[in-house]
C-alpha cells in the first residue's frame, strides 16, 4: 500500500512558510523551541492542520528533543524531504545551520503556495543539497517521496539517486527533455524505434542542461533558475564584525552566569552555601 501524502492545500503552505519564517526570526531572541512553537501554535490560520501539527511537534520535542523524529511520523502532512532537511540541521556533525534550514523551508513553502511545478520544486531541492552539501544519496530518496512528484518522476530521480556521480546531471536532464527527442529526430535514422521512457523537461531547460554539460553544477542551476523562476536557494550572511562582538559579548555574560551557578553547585556540595556574602553592608 502506497502511503505517500497527497498534496496539501495552498494556504496550508502559506502557513507553513509564516512557521518557518517566524521561528527563524525568533529563535535568535534565545526563546526555548517548545516555547516558540507553542506561541507560534495561537498566530496561525485555526482552519488549516498546521496548529495541530505544532502541538504534536512540541510533545515530541519534549520528549525526544528533536523535531525531525516528529515530523517523520507526520510523514502525512510534512513531505519527507522537509523531514531530511531539519534532520540535517539536528545532525551531531553540527556542518549545517538549522537557521539555514528553516529558510531553505521557508522559500519552498512559499513557492508550493504559488504553484506545484515539478521541474521548479526538483531544481530547488536539488540546487539546496548541492550547496548545502548535504547528503545526496538520502535527499534523493526523500524527493522522490514527494507528493508533487508522479510514478514517472520517482522513477527517475531514484535513476539519478543510482547515477549521480557516473553520469554528468546535465546530460540526465537532457535526456529526458523534449529538446533531446528533437535532437534524436534530427540525427535518427528512419527505421530508429522509439523512445520507451517518458520526457519529463521541455524543450528549454533541456537547451540549458546541453549548455551546462561537463560543467559546474552550480551554472546549471543558476541558469534554470533564472529561467524557470523557482526560488533563490538562500545562502549563509556574511558576519559582520558588529555581529561578531555583540556575539561574544552575549557568549561571555552567558558563561559568567553558567560559572556563578557552578560555584553555588560546588559550595553546596562541600560545606552549604554562604548566604552571608550576598548581604549588602547598611548605608
Amino acid at each position: 500500500m502506497d502511503l505517500r501524502m497527497n498534496a496539501l492545500p495552498c494556504e496550508e503552505y502559506v502557513e507553513q512558510a509564516y512557521l518557518f519564517r517566524t521561528l527563524g526570526e525568533r529563535l535568535v531572541e534565545g526563546m526555548p523551541m517548545q516555547e516558540l512553537l507553542l506561541q507560534i501554535q495561537h498566530e496561525l490560520l485555526a482552519t488549516t492542520k498546521l496548529p495541530m501539527a505544532i502541538s504534536f511537534l512540541a510533545t515530541e520535542l519534549k520528549h525526544q528533543g528533536i523535531l525531525a523524529d516528529g515530523m517523520r511520523r507526520l510523514g502525512h502532512y510534512f513531505t519527507a524531504w522537509q523531514t531530511f532537511v531539519i534532520e540535517e540541521s539536528e545532525a551531531e556533525r553540527g556542518r549545517f545551520d538549522f537557521g539555514m534550514a528553516l529558510r531553505l523551508l521557508q522559500a519552498e513553502a512559499t513557492y508550493r503556495a504559488e504553484q506545484q511545478n515539478p521541474q521548479g520544486i526538483f531544481f530547488y531541492q536539488f540546487e539546496s543539497m548541492c550547496r548545502n552539501r548535504l547528503n545526496y544519496d538520502r535527499g534523493l530518496k526523500a524527493m522522490s517521496e514527494d507528493p508533487c512528484f508522479d510514478e514517472r518522476w520517482r522513477e527517475w530521480i531514484l535513476i539519478v539517486r543510482r547515477q549521480l556521480g557516473l553520469v554528468d546531471l546535465a546530460d540526465l536532464i537532457f535526456g529526458r527533455s523534449q529538446a533531446f527527442v528533437l535532437y534524436r529526430a534530427q540525427r535518427a535514422a528512419e527505421d530508429t524505434p522509439p523512445l520507451d521512457y517518458p520526457i519529463l523537461f521541455g524543450e528549454k531547460e533541456g537547451r540549458i542542461a546541453f549548455a551546462n554539460r561537463h560543467k559546474d553544477p552550480l551554472y546549471l542551476f543558476a541558469a534554470m533558475q533564472r529561467h524557470l523562476s523557482y526560488p533563490k536557494v538562500p545562502r549563509p550572511q556574511p558576519v559582520t564584525t558588529g555581529d561578531t562582538v555583540d556575539q561574544l559579548r552575549q557568549m561571555q555574560r552567558r558563561l559568567e552566569r553558567i560559572e556563578g551557578r557552578l560555584q553555588l553547585i560546588e559550595e553546596e556540595n562541600r560545606q552549604g552555601i554562604d548566604i552571608s556574602k550576598f548581604y549588602q553592608p547598611p548605608t
